[in-house]
Formats: C-alpha cells, sequence, structure tokens
C-alpha cells in the first residue's frame, strides 16, 4: 500500500525498510520533504504492546518521526505515542498529493 502510494506520489518520497543487528524491524520508513513516518503493518485484530516494540525503539532514535501501526482491527487509537489505525482507514487516508496521515494527540 505505502508502495503504491509512494509511486503515485511521484517518488517526492523516499521509502525504505529498517533491521537492526537484533532482529527488531520496520515494514516501512517513508521519509520525504513533508514528513518522516515509521509504518508497521500487522495481519492482527488486536494490539499488543510486543507488536509496538519496534516502533518505539525507532522512535525512540529518530524522535522527529511519526510512528503509524496499521492493523485489521477496528479501532483508531494512540498508545505510546504511535497512531493505531485499521487498515482501512488508512487506506482510504492515502491521497498522492498528500503526506501519509498525521499523527494527533486527540
Amino acid at each position: 500500500m505505502e508502495k503504491k502510494w509512494h509511486y503515485y506520489s511521484q517518488g517526492s518520497y523516499n521509502l525504505y525498510y529498517w533491521r537492526t543487528k537484533s532482529g527488531t524491524e520496520i515494514d516501512f520508513i517513508v521519509y520525504g520533504n513533508d514528513g518522516f513516518w515509521a509504518v508497521e503493518v500487522k495481519n492482527k485484530k488486536e494490539i499488543r504492546d510486543k507488536d509496538l516494540r519496534p516502533l518505539i525503539r525507532f522512535h525512540q532514535d529518530y524522535p522527529e518521526c511519526q510512528p503509524i501501526f496499521v492493523y485489521r482491527g477496528t479501532e483508531k487509537l494512540h498508545t505510546h505515542n504511535i497512531l493505531c489505525i485499521p487498515c482501512e482507514s488508512f487506506l482510504k487516508s492515502l491521497n498522492p498529493e498528500k503526506p501519509l496521515p498525521l499523527v494527533s494527540k486527540k
């Protein structure tokens, strides 16, 4: 999904994958003039702290990034400074002319 958005946004963002030597990984790092996001995608209906650990760690090293956890659940919420968003909502929010969803504390 991020790759399609990246393609249609005409390459105004760089798309990366992040992995440490110990095996901690983030699925998508999106970086560009309009923002910096770390996106983890899980095929799960529930959010577990264990699944958020890579985003928490990455955000500690890069506090300017906006961490996003995409999952199959139905509730949009914030936990550990991470936007947790259902996959359907995330996909509907993608627009090639706009940045990824912003993390707001509302």
